[in-house]
């Protein structure tokens, strides 16, 4: 075993195609442990920030696959067995950043594995139909689906005993956790840069999303929503929805495509609020609208109930409560309606700040390594097997 100065520590992703909240938190890693290497099925070089790009190590033959700089979604059953080809050996301590595959990585028996669970895979399991469903895929995707979904259920509560601990980027997650895989997790919430955004002292001009174009953010309703009320609506972010989301919207609605952090800097500064339409795990993007002082309307489900405040002591933001066009342009109107503190709202989003989830996660991993390294029975077993034996 190695000393903590000397750790030989491997991050693991699914892939590296763009920064999204999960790429935020593996730059975070590696910053918090700069002499990790990063393993990732699918890597477009470039796509991502240079820190993260300066330590990715090793792809898999997803990389190779045609058409799988795209549509790497499509080769999603495959992702099982690439995950499990990437090359550990040597490694002391393995950092897994799950969404959907990563903690089922081949973890050399020596390692401590530690799993950052952003959700237990959405596709299978919290929003199937949401991906999978009649009008939201093709009939051959949809068949295929019927077929692995099944044996990739069991497939994801098997690998549920690999990491030694879990740590989840919220409560929300940490119940999904719990109800899908049997264990039990710590929190650390996911970092938010809130030096990149400060507070904006403008009252702003449009509605903001920052948002991927896939099914589950529900950015067809905010478009559905703002081509009724006329307001104007600005859509940063990039995905496969991106060309029949841009046909169902008017004049007042416009997509942006992908922007570095600097430019988004700017989106937030001149919105009047942002719009938060989808059930999300957490949700980085309204913690970084918030760190400039702007307020969120949000659909009162999952992360945001935890990020979101709207109470009598401090108001950060509005709720709407269906995922429909008439609950959204009705929150819409209370916010617009109501009087924000913006110094408040920031004050809020500055307990998320990535400093502080760098030095919760660096005391995680490195505070569970010291028990490790004490070689115990215990220590070389994950938590489940311990309660088994017991």
């Amino acid at each position: 075993m190695s000393s903590e100065e000397s750790l030989r520590i491997a991050i693991v992703h699914e892939w590296l195609t763009g920064m999204r909240g999960g790429e935020k938190c593996v730059e975070a890693l590696c910053e918090a442990f700069p002499q990790a290497d990063v393993f990732t099925l699918i890597h477009l070089p470039g796509s991502v920030s240079p820190t993260i790009e300066r330590a990715v190590k090793q792809t898999t033959f997803i990389q190779n696959l045609p058409g799988a700089r795209t549509h790497y979604r499509r080769y999603l059953p495959l992702f099982p067995s690439a995950i499990r080809s990437l090359d550990l050996d040597g490694y002391d301590l393995v950092i897994s950043s799950h969404h959907c595959v990563a903690k089922g990585v081949r973890v050399p028996r020596q390692a401590l594995h530690i799993c950052y669970c952003h959700t237990p895979m959405r596709y299978l399991w919290t929003k199937y139909d949401e991906y999978f469903s009649k009008g939201r895929a093709g009939f051959f995707t949809r068949a295929a689906m019927q077929v692995v979904a099944r044996p990739m259920r069991r497939w994801d509560r098997a690998t549920a005993s690999n990491p030694h601990h879990f740590v989840a980027t919220c409560q929300n997650v940490r119940q999904r956790i719990r109800e899908i895989y049997g264990r039990d997790s710590e929190i650390v919430n996911p970092p938010v840069n809130t030096a990149l955004f400060p507070l904006s002292a403008g009252e702003g001009s449009y509605f903001l999303m920052v948002s991927a174009l896939v099914p589950y953010k529900r950015v067809d309703l905010a478009i559905e929503a703002f081509n009724r009320c006329g307001d104007r609506l600005v859509i940063v972010g990039t995905g496969p929805n991106d060309r029949a989301l841009r046909a169902l919207a008017r004049p007042n609605i416009s997509f942006e495509g992908w922007r570095s952090d600097d430019e988004l800097r700017q989106y937030y500064e001149g919105c009047r609020g942002l719009i938060f339409p989808g059930d999300e795990d957490f949700g980085i993007v309204p913690l970084e609208a918030m760190s400039a002082g702007k307020p969120v309307l949000a659909y009162a489900r999952g992360g945001a109930l935890e990020t979101v405040k709207v109470t009598p002591e401090l108001k950060t933001g509005t709720f709407f409560h269906h995922q429909t066009v008439d609950d959204l342009l009705q929150g819409l109107e209370q916010m617009k309606s109501t009087r924000f503190d913006s110094g408040a709202i920031r004050r809020h989003a500055l307990a998320f700040d990535r400093e502080i989830f760098k030095s919760r996660m660096k005391d995680f991993c490195l505070s569970r390594w010291r028990t490790f390294v004490a070689r115990s029975p215990e220590a070389l077993m994950p938590e489940q097997v311990i309660a088994a034996v017991r």
